[in-house]
This record gives C-alpha cells, sequence and structure tokens, in this order.
C-alpha cells in the first residue's frame, strides 16, 4: 500500500485495502470484490495467483466502471 489515498481518483477516504501495487478504501474494497465476484469464481482463482504487479489491470478495468458523484452543499436561502 503504496500510498496514502484511494486508488479512486476524487476519493478521499482513508486505505483499507491493497488493490495491485496500489490501495483502495473498505467501501471501494467491497465494490471491488463484489465486481470480482460477479465475473465468476475463476476470477478469484485467477487473482489469487497473480503477482501485484500484475493485479493492477485487473484492478484498473474494476476502477473504470467505478464513479465518484461529488455532493454539493445544498443551497442556503438568502434572507
Amino acid at each position: 500500500m503504496n500510498e496514502l489515498n484511494c486508488l479512486i481518483q476524487g476519493c478521499q477516504a482513508r486505505v483499507y485495502a491493497p488493490a495491485g501495487t496500489q490501495s483502495v478504501c473498505k467501501e471501494h474494497f467491497l465494490s471491488f470484490l463484489t465486481w470480482r465476484r460477479r465475473k465468476g469464481p475463476q476470477m478469484f482463482t485467477h487473482y489469487a495467483g497473480l503477482t501485484m504487479e500484475q493485479r493492477d489491470s485487473i484492478a484498473a478495468e474494476w476502477a473504470k466502471t467505478i464513479s465518484i458523484s461529488i455532493l454539493e452543499a445544498p443551497a442556503v436561502p438568502k434572507p
């Protein structure tokens, strides 16, 4: 876990687990696991056999499916 920020651009949450040679927060880690599970049981076996550097391509493929929605502060009505 080389970085102190989540792999997903715009996410400021504390890192939780590795995703390849980078790190993700807990919310994105659970999303990564869900995404791999949907790819099928062979994805877990395949991923487990990869080196950290080889896992980067899998993490990059998953990261393309993630979108960060920036919540705007609610507008305060003027008196």
